[in-house]
This record gives C-alpha cells, structure tokens and sequence, in this order.
C-alpha cells in the first residue's frame, strides 16, 4: 500500500514550490518508462479494463524504475512525472506501452 501512495502522489496534482529539474539521457528515458507504465496501469483500471492487482504491479514497477534509475528527490521526481504526464497524450502513452513495455523493463531491471 506503501507503494500505491507514493505512486498517486506522483501522479497527483503540481507542488505549488517544487523544484524544477531537467532530466537528461538515461534518467529522461527512465522517467518516460516509469510514467508509461504508470499511466497505462491507472488509466486501463478506470475504464474497466485491468484489474486493480495488474494495476498495482504496473504501479509498483514504476515506482521501482524510480528509485533505481532516477536521481533527485521524490518531489523533483514527482514534478518530471507530472511534466512527462502532461506532455503526451493518452493514445501516445498506450501505444508507447504496447511497443516499449518490454524494452523498458530490460533497460531499467527492477530485480
């Protein structure tokens, strides 16, 4: 549950003082995986489509690429997803899911 709060925290509304950091190369990449997954997770649960436990894993992977392969602190962290959130549009996501889901897994290991 630990995780699923950090997660919606995440995906939740902008820090009114949160500090602005630009992520670069690899943590840019990571970032983009970490929000696909994310953001397919909660928006395939919404419409009925993925079961709250598929949801969580995807949550919980996301969550995981963060810690593992992106620097700063949860809120900069928080405010480059909510950046990466707001930059692409829902079918880009998916369909970014559906081709680079595996990818991103065997670029950013969580084991």
């Amino acid at each position: 549950m630990r995780a699923l709060a950090l997660m919606l925290a995440l995906l939740g509304g902008t820090a009114a003082h949160a500090a602005q950091r630009v992520y670069e190369g690899e943590e840019a990449a990571a970032l983009r995986c970490a929000n696909m997954m994310a953001m397919t997770g909660v928006t395939l649960n919404r419409a009925g489509l993925m079961a709250n436990r598929e949801k969580d894993v995807l949550i919980g992977i996301s969550i995981l690429i963060l810690e593992r392969h992106v620097s700063g602190t949860w809120n900069e962290k928080k405010r480059a997803m909510e950046v990466m959130r707001d930059r692409r549009d829902l079918d880009a996501t998916l369909e970014d899911y559906q081709r680079n889901a595996p990818l991103c897994l065997n670029r950013f290991p969580i084991n």
